[in-house]
């Protein structure tokens, strides 16, 4: 079949990948589409089993860090299209190993560019790099305030110091060879099939468990939250009608500190498993706060639904009871992540503080 787009996803076995090459598929039987991704602890194909025999969809498995097997892969597909999420993206596993996210976030990244810089010479103008990116390269804002399009890069852990290196690289590469880039930052992401190092997931299975929730500091912290699949649907709209060398914010409208939002994560619990009112509560733990923890991230996304019409489509509240069904409804999916490797590293980041 002749395709009308190949379309290289990296990152497409992880959580916000997957739902990415989910919506890509099923919406566009015209598009091939190639997802690339090494499986890492995060990445796991299980969360595509319901496109994997699709005609229009097939995987890789390959490491980014490889440059020559990726040029190799560029030269032999020939894409059309880069839509690039693979990174290693938990902050506590870039304090404890940061070297491991520059080679990803960077090197990876720089990678990809390289191959596509090598692909797609002369016609530039035809092709389209899209790098998905996050709110953390800005830094933490105070009690006021949003995050813009325009608002300086001020990074604070390895993790975001490594993202927002691999974004400057993508401008460089749209400025001083031509290649058409898009960027987006989009703040915190909910949902099904995210790895449970992440607070939703990982409180949700403690719950389950009884064991304890583990809050870094008071748990004042504040974030933005927004729905994996209302991301995806941002992602499919900026992709096809974004203005090349464009930075859009995506941004969930919904600014939560980390304690209040466990309380109502405890209190839909509580009612889902048919326990007592304020019972998961006392699972609350508060641990040693995290180096160089950014108090605020609060992201606008005005310049995307100005331009191009999009908005979120649900509220966190139904959100999140969405959230939670999902997992209590996929318990050999949670069970089948949270072995290995996973539990070494709770042990190693939690439960011995």
């Amino acid at each position: 079949m002749n395709y009308k787009k190949k379309i290289l996803v990296t990152g497409g076995a992880g959580f916000i990948g997957s739902h990415v090459v989910r919506l890509f598929v099923n919406k566009y039987p015209e598009y091939q589409i190639v997802n690339l991704d090494v499986l890492t602890y995060a990445g796991n194909l299980a969360n595509l089993r319901d496109i994997e025999n699709k005609q229009n969809y097939r995987f890789v498995k390959m490491d980014i860090v490889d440059a020559e097997s990726i040029t190799k892969l560029f030269q032999a597909e020939k894409f059309t299209d880069v839509i690039h999420l693979a990174a290693e993206s938990h902050v506590d596993r870039s304090i404890s190993n940061p070297t491991e996210f520059v080679m990803t976030n960077v090197i990876g990244t720089v990678n990809l560019l390289n191959a596509a810089k090598l692909i797609w010479k002369g016609e530039m103008e035809k092709h389209r790099f899209y790098h998905v990116s996050t709110d953390e390269v800005y830094g933490s804002l105070g009690e006021i305030g949003m995050f813009t399009e325009n608002t300086a890069y001020d990074p604070h852990s390895p993790y975001s110091a490594s993202k927002a290196s691999s974004d400057h690289f993508v401008r460089a590469y749209g400025d001083t060879y031509g290649l058409k880039t898009v960027i987006s930052n989009c703040s915190n992401n909910y949902g099904s099939y995210q790895f449970p190092e992440k607070l939703l997931p990982l409180f949700i299975n403690n719950i389950q468990h009884k064991k304890a929730l583990p809050v870094y500091g008071k748990g004042e912290n504040v974030r933005d939250w927004l729905w994996v699949e209302d991301h995806a649907r941002a992602i499919d709209v900026l992709f096809h009608q974004a203005a090349s060398g464009s930075t859009y914010n995506i941004g969930g409208h919904n600014e939560w500190t980390n304690i209040a939002l466990i309380k109502l994560l405890c209190k839909i619990m509580d009612k889902k498993l048919g326990r007592s009112e304020g019972e998961s509560e006392k699972l609350i733990s508060y641990v040693t706060d995290r180096a160089g923890h950014d108090l605020r991230y609060a992201i606008d996304s005005t310049k995307l639904q100005n331009d191009l019409g999009w908005t979120p489509s649900l509220q966190f509240e139904e959100g999140l009871e969405k959230t939670v069904t999902w997992y209590l409804e996929n318990k050999e999916w949670l069970e089948h992540v949270t072995s290995g490797d996973y539990q070494n590293y709770y042990e190693k980041q939690y439960e011995k503080r």
